[in-house]
């Protein structure tokens, strides 16, 4: 829907070897709810995607991971692609940069090979998550119960498996996204109560 995100800034954490359409198609979604997108990475100038075993396109870096501030984001996009996580779990600023947002209770989603960040910053234990079937070891050894679903939401973290998943990732990540924003916009009060489910 549009403008669900209106005036909501996300980041897109990336490196070399991203995974084009997982890139480009939640950007897109995003975009089209209103949503500010800026591409975080450690890549100067530009990152190369691939698509699957090939060299996909170049894309520009609207922020070098060295200058970024969680704190300027509503929430994080991690797309997949085989060396993209593997090479920011490496880097101890990309990997703060992804703790910092489960720290401030943002709502984050990853797909495919990109839940490896979340094991590396040890945000999973207790949660229900999916991803590319060959990290389940790792994210089970982290704490997580892995499934293998389309689409999985707990408590404001969205995974999803491969490229097929992408129509219901990104369905699911700007609900997300933009529930909690409606969450922030309401004034916590006395005639507010909780609930949990």
């Amino acid at each position: 829907m549009p403008n669900k995100l209106n005036g909501k800034r996300i980041a897109i954490l990336a490196t070399d070897g991203v995974e084009q359409v997982e890139l480009t198609e939640p950007r897109k979604a995003l975009d089209a709810a209103g949503a500010k997108t800026e591409l975080v990475s450690p890549a100067k100038g530009k990152l190369q995607a691939w698509r699957h075993q090939d060299k996909g396109d170049q894309f520009p870096v609207d922020v070098e991971l060295d200058a970024a501030n969680p704190s300027n984001y509503d929430a994080l996009l991690l797309p997949g692609g085989v060396a993209n996580p593997d090479q920011l779990r490496t880097m101890p600023k990309a990997v703060h940069f992804v703790k910092s947002f489960f720290d401030e209770g943002k709502p984050v989603a990853a797909i495919c090979h990109a839940p490896w960040m979340l094991a590396e910053a040890g945000v999973v234990h207790g949660k229900t998550l999916t991803s590319w079937p060959s990290l389940q070891t790792d994210l089970k050894n982290a704490g997580a119960k892995w499934v293998d679903r389309e689409v999985v939401e707990d408590d404001g973290l969205v995974t999803s498996r491969k490229p097929d998943d992408l129509p219901a990732f990104n369905q699911k990540m700007v609900e997300v996204f933009s529930e909690a924003s409606e969450h922030e916009a309401q004034p916590v009060g006395p005639a507010r109560t909780h609930h949990r489910s």
